[in-house]
């Protein structure tokens, strides 16, 4: 259905609803949200808390502060207090859609909020000039639609501007965006189809989204001169430049302090001795007030050193590692060469065989041990001489 919410369609938006005390609160551990309880009318599935359809004219006591997506569609709250979020830290997006709101407070705001979802309520005057105030990228995702808006010039301006933007919270819901003189709803109009109602309204033109955007490369040696054009789609005579630079940051004509840097009126950039901290992406954005239209060009910017200083010691350790390698290499996989000139040891002498009673029985022990034993019962005797006065005599040993 087209009067439905767009809760469905996960379109990102920040609005303020969050007391700003939330911020300076420290964040729970993801121990400690695990630990927090659901709301008995409520379904929690990981960082989503969903509360639709539960017949809540007020808001839950205790909601888990870990919640990045909350639902509270379909509901009957008609009254958000200060501070009525302020517990969830992580909060990104926030779906009141089809409940009876009639107020918002605007004094609060949340950087981590980026989803609002307002339509189908019944609010009939918001304050536009902090919703005109809100960044472009906020009121992208801002959803009103379905509501009892009261027609006025500041109502209309807001609309006209979102809708001459091309987003698609109003290309969406065109038909759905009415509004009502003095809130009869006998008078109500779809005041995006019906514009003559507001002719006399004086509306204010607003720089748009970039036209183009191109990128380029340059490459400047250390210690030169570097020009950087601004070459963008716009050929207007009445331009504004603006740089972005990655060391200096936004570099206008007017806020022109640094002798080394300086910006001419056709948008080129000039920097004096550039250095190695120079390099980076510059983006130079070109504003033509009278169409209400800019446009980027980025570029690319490398400072190169001096080839006698390109050496450093990331090559020098690269060297040493492949030179490791090489004589792991050699050692592993090549054996020394055997040189002629080395000498050979000698083989060990032969020794003179002598007469030793102990190494006759042990030869022979060695005999007898590797013959197979056929007999068991044989005898060996050794004889043994023995010198006396008479002569030498032989004497049996068993």
């Amino acid at each position: 259905m087209r009067g439905e919410g767009p809760g469905s369609k996960g379109r990102q938006l920040k609005e303020g609803l969050v007391d700003e005390q939330g911020e300076g609160r420290e964040k729970k551990t993801r121990k400690q949200n695990s630990e927090e309880t659901c709301p008995a009318m409520c379904l929690c599935i990981s960082d989503t808390v969903s509360c639709s359809f539960s017949g809540l004219s007020k808001l839950p006591l205790s909601l888990p502060s870990f919640s990045v997506t909350l639902d509270l569609s379909h509901n009957h709250l008609s009254w958000l207090g200060s501070g009525s979020f302020y517990n969830m830290a992580r909060l990104e997006n926030l779906q009141i859609s089809h409940n009876q709101l009639s107020t918002l407070r605007h004094d609060h705001s949340h950087p981590f909020l980026t989803m609002l979802d307002l339509s189908s309520n019944r609010m009939a005057r918001l304050p536009w000039d902090n919703v005109k105030a809100l960044p472009g990228l906020v009121q992208r995702g801002l959803y009103l639609h379905n509501n009892s808006l009261i027609c006025d010039c500041s109502m209309y301006g807001v609309f006209w501007h979102w809708d001459l933007k091309g987003y698609v919270t109003v290309k969406d819901f065109r038909d759905e965006h009415t509004c009502s003189f003095n809130g009869e709803r006998r008078t109500s109009i779809q005041f995006l189809r019906h514009t003559r109602f507001f002719h006399n309204c004086t509306l204010e033109k607003t720089i748009s989204q970039p036209l183009t955007t191109l990128l380029s490369t340059v490459f400047v040696s250390e210690g030169d001169k570097m020009h950087l054009d601004c070459r963008t789609s716009l050929n207007g005579t009445d331009l504004s430049f603006t740089w972005l630079s990655p060391r200096k940051g936004y570099i206008t004509q007017d806020s022109m302090n640094d002798t080394l840097i300086s910006l001419f009126s056709n948008g080129t950039l000039e920097i004096q001795g550039a250095q190695v901290n120079d390099s980076g992406l510059y983006v130079c954005t070109a504003m033509d007030i009278t169409q209400a239209l800019n446009a980027t060009w980025e570029v690319n910017v490398t400072v190169l050193l001096h080839e006698g200083e390109s050496f450093n010691t990331g090559y020098t350790t690269l060297l040493g590692c492949l030179v490791t390698m090489v004589l792991i290499l050699i050692y592993l996989y090549l054996t020394p060469c055997r040189c002629t000139c080395c000498k050979q040891p000698k083989p060990p002498g032969i020794p003179i065989a002598t007469y030793d009673p102990s190494t006759l029985a042990s030869v022979f022990s060695y005999s007898m041990r590797e013959q197979p034993k056929i007999q068991t019962n044989k005898h060996v005797a050794f004889m043994e001489p023995m010198i006396s006065d008479e002569g030498t005599e032989w004497i049996p040993e068993s």
